[in-house]
């Protein structure tokens, strides 16, 4: 089976509008065949697809949250098609509640795995290799690989479960955005974030 890259999902996401765990499910389905995982979510989202496709997300908001002791406060950009969606409140929700996980997790440092440049993986890489050393050769580069899906899971926001995992059923973050790109049937897009804590 060939490897899914980041790179090959965001380009069908780009051309589609689905979602991005839509998107990587129809290219593992189709064995990293981009037209038959284009063909596969024709079939699957129907009409869906297409409508969010091309559309530059220009509208949205700004949101922040500032925990309780005034030491750490997070803005966010969530973006979408129209200024009515950016005016809704389950938009306007979403874009809090994904500031609130930020402030609580601290290690965050990407949107999505496509942020990370190939030097910042390399360089994990290597670190995570040398940790491996001491393991029998013919394992050290699967726990080193292992090692990396857990670090980007970390700090990439979209591969997150919700630090309210009771609240949002232990859901990701992408998964969160893909429900509500589909409620509004709008192109949800999480732009950017910084979180400032006291001392850092």
């Amino acid at each position: 089976m060939s490897t899914i890259s980041a790179q090959d999902v965001k380009a069908l996401r780009d051309e589609t509008g689905a979602g991005m765990m839509d998107c990587k499910r129809a290219l593992v389905e189709s064995g990293g065949d981009a037209e038959a995982a284009l063909e596969l979510l024709r079939v699957q989202l129907g009409n869906k697809l297409g409508k969010l496709a091309g559309r530059e997300a220009t509208e949205g908001t700004v949101q922040s949250y500032i925990h309780a002791n005034g030491k750490v406060g997070v803005l966010i950009e969530v973006d979408c098609n129209t200024d009515f969606v950016a005016r809704n409140e389950d938009f306007l929700g979403f874009a809090r509640e994904i500031a609130m996980h930020i402030a609580a997790s601290p290690q965050t440092r990407y949107v999505s795995e496509d942020e990370i440049d190939e030097e910042s993986r390399q360089a994990e890489l290597r670190v995570f290799e040398q940790q491996a050393a001491d393991k029998p050769e013919n394992v050290r580069a699967k726990i080193a690989e292992g090692k990396l899906r857990k670090w980007m899971e970390e700090t990439v926001l979209l591969k997150q479960p919700h630090v309210n995992g009771d609240k949002y059923d232990g859901k990701t973050i992408e998964e969160l955005r893909g429900e509500l790109s589909s409620k509004t049937g709008e192109n949800v897009v999480v732009r950017r974030f910084t979180r400032f804590a006291v001392g850092e």
